[in-house]
C-alpha cells in the first residue's frame, strides 16, 4: 500500500496492545490518523490483565514517530456516555472518522452450565453490545460523511462451536450477525461493514488465558486451534494487514463478509 489513509481517521476499540495496537501503527505507517481507544484499567472478570494508559501513552509516542497523529481515549466499550464522549472528542479533534475497527473483546474458559451470570454478561457486553454501542455513536458521522468502512473483529468462533467457549461463541456469532445487518443497513449510505475471523493470535491475551488455565501459551493455542497449516496462532501483523486490506479501494465491493484469517483451521 502506499499511503493511501493519508488525512484518513481510524477509530480503534482495544488499541492499547495486541491486535489493536499493531492495527493503529499499521494505518499510521500508511498516512492515517488514529483514535485510540481502550479501557486501560483491571475488570472483574476475566482476571488477566488489560491495556495500560502507560501503553496508550507508548502507543501514541510510536505514531507520532510515524510522523502521524493520535488522540488517546479511555472508555468501556459497555458504557455509553464514556463512548459517547470519546466519539464527539474524537470528531472534534479530526473533523471525521473514517474506519471503524471494534476490536475491544475478552475471552475465558467456563462450560456453559459452570458459568456465573456475570462471566456469561461479562461476555456478551463487551464483545457485542461494546461493538453495537461504538457502532451507535460513530454511525451517524459516517452517514453524514456518505462513506466509511466498519470492522467487527470476530474470531473462528463466531463461525463454529467451541468447548468451553459457549459464552465467547455466542457472542462471536452475534458480532457476525451484526456485522451482516449493518452491512444491510448501511449499503445505502455507502459504508462498508466485514467481519473478521482469525484463528488464535500471538497476543498478550494469550498469556493471560494461559496463566488462568495453568497452562503455556502454546498448549492454550494448539487446544483452542489446531490448525491447518503447522503454527500455533497467526502474529498481530497479520490481523492488521486483514484490517488494511478491508478498509482499502482494494475491497472496494466487500461487503457483509466473513474475512476468514484461520491458517486452515476451518477447513478440517
Amino acid at each position: 500500500m502506499t499511503k493511501e489513509f493519508t488525512n484518513q481517521v481510524v477509530f480503534i476499540t482495544g488499541a492499547a496492545h495486541g491486535q489493536g495496537r499493531e492495527t493503529a501503527l499499521a494505518f499510521a505507517r500508511e498516512g492515517a490518523k488514529v483514535a485510540a481507544l481502550d479501557v486501560a484499567r483491571a475488570l472483574s472478570y476475566p482476571s488477566y490483565a488489560f491495556g495500560t494508559n502507560e501503553e496508550l501513552v507508548s502507543l501514541k509516542k510510536e505514531i507520532e514517530a510515524l510522523g502521524s497523529e493520535a488522540i488517546l481515549l479511555t472508555a468501556d466499550v459497555r458504557n455509553s456516555k464514556e463512548v459517547e464522549a470519546a466519539v464527539t472528542e474524537t470528531i472534534s479533534k479530526f473533523g471525521q472518522i473514517d474506519v471503524l475497527f471494534n476490536n475491544a473483546g475478552i475471552c475465558a474458559y467456563g462450560y456453559s452450565h459452570e458459568l456465573t451470570e456475570e462471566a456469561w454478561d461479562s461476555m456478551i457486553d463487551i464483545n457485542l453490545k461494546g461493538a453495537w454501542v461504538v457502532g451507535r455513536y460513530v454511525i451517524p458521522q459516517m452517514i453524514k460523511q456518505k462513506s466509511g468502512v466498519i470492522i467487527n473483529n470476530s474470531s473462528i468462533a463466531g463461525l463454529r462451536g467451541m468447548n468451553r467457549l459457549s459464552h465467547y461463541a455466542a457472542s462471536k456469532w452475534g458480532l457476525t450477525g451484526l456485522s451482516k445487518s449493518w452491512a444491510i443497513e448501511l449499503a445505502p449510505h455507502g459504508i462498508r461493514v466485514n467481519s473478521l475471523h482469525p484463528t488464535g493470535v500471538n497476543t498478550p491475551m494469550n498469556d493471560g488465558l494461559a496463566a488462568m488455565e495453568g497452562a503455556t501459551p502454546i498448549e492454550i493455542a494448539e487446544r483452542s486451534a489446531g490448525n491447518l497449516l503447522p503454527v500455533p496462532w497467526v502474529e498481530t501483523e497479520d490481523v492488521a494487514n486483514a484490517v488494511l486490506f478491508l478498509s482499502s479501494s482494494k475491497s472496494r465491493y466487500v461487503t457483509g463478509s466473513e474475512f476468514v484469517l484461520d491458517a486452515g483451521l476451518l477447513t478440517r
